[in-house]
């Protein structure tokens, strides 16, 4: 399918939300940034997502995180990992709080448990979440150094390191799989939580310090 009828399915398909077709609708005449947002699909990467947040297939945006995470949860599926559940934490960007949820929401829609920082953490602490938990896999929402029109979506894996061989490949191929926003799942917020399957994660990860004076680490909540 070109990219001009995929333009015109988001504009019209039920399944993206009147924001979304508001937005794309308001550049119909822009024929260049028509093509720039549908000409392909965000790539994801080694590391994960980064793109320009707004809507189309080649932006940041919940449709594009939906996707991705269902292809992550079809891998942790493949893995027998859907007890072991995933950390998932977030930063200050635009969109950050909700990229997270959305990721969360797919993840639990696939029988896949989450467990969920509920303010703004540094890649560090999801790291030590994933191992603390004992989680198999993690999600964080940033873009690093890029410019602020950027938002990102990084992996992170049992060892609390970002993905690499053969996990990296493995759900590279897992998300390309993913063509049809039919084939991605989601469900409500409160569904998920009231089931247990959203869940927060404990105060004691709030932070880990390492005291030169004592000579050891302690965790603050």
């Amino acid at each position: 399918m070109d990219y001009g009828k995929i333009y015109e399915q988001w504009c019209s398909d039920p399944y993206f939300d009147d924001r979304t077709k508001e937005e794309l609708k308001a550049i119909a005449s822009d024929g260049a940034e028509v093509e720039d947002r549908f000409y392909r699909r965000l790539e994801f990467g080694t590391g994960g997502l980064r793109g320009v947040i707004g809507a189309g297939t080649n932006r940041m945006n919940i449709y594009t995180v939906r996707q991705a995470t269902q292809g992550l949860a079809n891998y942790i599926i493949a893995q027998n990992g859907q007890s072991k559940g995933v950390a998932i934490a977030y930063d200050s960007r635009r969109m950050s709080p909700e990229f997270a949820d959305e990721a969360a929401l797919c993840l639990n829609a696939n029988g896949i448990k989450t467990y969920c920082f509920e303010s703004l953490r540094p890649t560090p602490e999801l790291s030590f979440a994933v191992r603390e938990l004992g989680c198999i896999a993690g999600i964080v929402i940033t873009a690093s150094h890029n410019p602020r029109e950027y938002n990102g979506y990084k992996v992170y894996w049992e060892d609390g390191a970002q993905i690499t061989p053969p996990h990296d490949k493995n759900i590279l191929a897992e998300v390309a799989q993913v063509t049809e926003f039919s084939q991605v799942k989601t469900m409500d917020k409160e569904e998920a939580r009231a089931q247990g399957c959203m869940r927060r994660s404990a105060v004691r990860l709030t932070i880990c310090i390492w005291s030169s004076s004592k000579n050891k680490a302690f965790i603050r909540n």
